[in-house]
């Protein structure tokens, strides 16, 4: 049996050769993994030894020949497959071991394999014949089984070659999207047309199985574009149950509100409760233990069973305070001092206690339903409160700028139409996910309750009519801040005008469907 070796990742490369030298390979070699396995002192063939062709081209031609390609290929249930080999002294290949450059760590033309994808994509199509190993993570297996069974089986054969497609699969992608993003060939794009490309090769990859799906009839994973490390990847679970579908969802909406709020106000401790992937309660205050009561004030009853995201680290005090509260699905902090753990597990054994770094930058946002896509940029908070334009007579003090960005920051993040009050550093009142934007201001005032009195407000969306602006300058609500645009604007300023409050303009709208 005969094993070709050309890997770019040599981790386990040396104890997987002397695996298969054990088991009776005779191994042939290129490269840089042919110098390992000289330097183990690991019995081998060079390439160049066996296709009679030195490598050239500084290594761009080395596996492209012949007497490699035609062994792999070669299929063994044909005659005239096994003559032509016998006829030109070719010997079968029966296991190609090769992993691929890591194009994403160091894009680069040089880092575009050609002979590493040619080979596996050989091995893969012959998979009747011919094992494909594209992953140490795989070595155990195989010399498991050929120990046990001296061959691979069908099933093995045929699964490592699914790996080895979605192998090549995923490095295309990431050349293709390097390509987009104008990789040695110009400038990086920026027209709709080339953000939005005119196609998108997304390669994921499975990172976990959750729990369950959104119900627990339905399954769930959650998977990351190939060669990323999304901030998930750095999450490490303290207590709790196994985390469904449900639990990512509205942690990840927690997690980037929190340190949102936190890149507006630096010098303060941000805490964000989300039900639903909404906040049900956002602050901003001296310390996490305050922004906790604050957030926690603004709707203790939708807590329950929802998301606390604190933006640092969980000490025992405020773990202590959280769970004399609502019972919590999760809880996610920068750090978890170990009191803390241990106060929670004894007080909240079901609750997920996560540790998280920062989230990354949201990219492209797909979303499908059926064969169909839809395809978009990040939703950014681009125009900063100093372009905001103020459209009334008031004009807003830095208090009130405060609560509107604070106001603002959340209504983006909240479900249309959305509408939220905050005060003093609170979000007070959230109306969030009406087909009506009047409902959406009745419900966030109904929660604000007294708090709505000397506050800020943010809509989403404009006001189409005076009506939603009048239920929050009815509760006392002072300033707002809206994108505009509306025929009606005139109208819906002169209400603000005659109420004798303060109305910014951003230009821009917010909507979260």
């Amino acid at each position: 049996m005969r094993a070709l070796l050309s890997v770019y990742d040599k981790s386990g490369l040396v104890a997987f050769a002397r695996g298969l030298r054990a088991q009776g390979f005779e191994l042939v070699a290129s490269g840089g993994t042919a110098t390992a396995l000289s330097e183990a002192g690991i019995e081998h063939r060079d390439v160049a030894e066996v296709t009679g062709f030195p490598e050239m081209l500084d290594g761009r031609v080395k596996t492209l020949h012949p007497r490699l390609h035609a062994g792999i290929l070669a299929d063994r249930t044909k005659p005239d497959h096994r003559a032509a080999l016998a006829e030109h002294d070719i010997t079968a290949i029966d296991l190609v071991v090769c992993n691929l450059y890591p194009f994403a760590s160091d894009p680069s033309i040089e880092l575009i394999d050609i002979g590493g994808p040619s080979m596996v994509r050989a091995a893969a199509k012959n998979h009747a014949d011919v094992g494909v190993v594209t992953s140490p993570t795989q070595y155990e297996a195989v010399l498991g089984e050929l120990a046990q069974s001296g061959v691979l089986s069908d099933a093995t054969r045929h699964h490592l070659a699914r790996a080895a497609f979605a192998h090549c699969a995923g490095y295309d992608a990431q050349i293709v999207a390097w390509m987009d993003g104008g990789g040695a060939i110009g400038e990086v794009p920026t027209t709709p047309y080339d953000v939005l490309p005119d196609t998108l090769h997304l390669t994921l990859e499975r990172a976990d199985v959750v729990r369950y799906g959104e119900n627990p009839h339905q399954v769930g994973a959650r998977y990351r574009v190939a060669g990323t490390a999304p901030w998930w990847d750095g999450v490490s679970q303290h207590a709790g149950s196994p985390l469904s579908y449900l639990n990512l969802f509205d942690a990840d909406a927690a997690w980037r509100l929190v340190h949102e709020l936190a890149s507006d106000v630096p010098a303060s401790s941000a805490v964000a409760i989300i039900k639903h992937a909404n906040a049900s309660g956002a602050a901003v205050g001296t310390s996490f233990a305050d922004a906790f009561g604050k957030a926690l004030a603004a709707d203790p009853q939708s807590a329950f069973g929802g998301i606390v995201a604190i933006g640092g680290e969980l000490d025992g005090a405020l773990a202590t305070r959280i769970a004399a509260g609502p019972q919590a699905d999760v809880i996610i902090a920068s750090r978890m001092h170990p009191d803390a753990i241990a106060i929670l597990v004894k007080r909240r054994k079901a609750t997920r206690l996560l540790s998280a770094p920062p989230p990354e930058p949201l990219g492209r946002s797909v979303r499908t339903f059926g064969d169909t896509a839809l395809v978009q940029n990040a939703d950014e908070l681009v125009v900063p409160v100093s372009a905001w334009r103020c459209a009334t007579t008031a004009q807003p003090s830095e208090q009130q700028l405060r609560d509107l960005l604070i106001a603002w920051r959340v209504c983006a993040r909240t479900t249309s139409n959305a509408i939220v009050i905050a005060r003093d550093g609170v979000a007070v009142g959230i109306g969030a996910g009406q087909q009506s934007r009047v409902v959406s201001a009745n419900i966030a005032t109904a929660k604000a309750g007294d708090y709505a009195k000397g506050a800020a407000a943010a809509s989403d969306a404009f006001f189409p009519f005076a009506d939603g602006l009048d239920s929050l300058t009815s509760v006392g609500v002072t300033a707002v801040v809206q994108p505009g645009g509306s025929i009606r604007d005139g109208e819906v300023i002169e209400a603000a005008n005659t109420a004798g409050i303060v109305m910014m303009i951003t230009g821009e709208r917010h909507f979260r469907h």
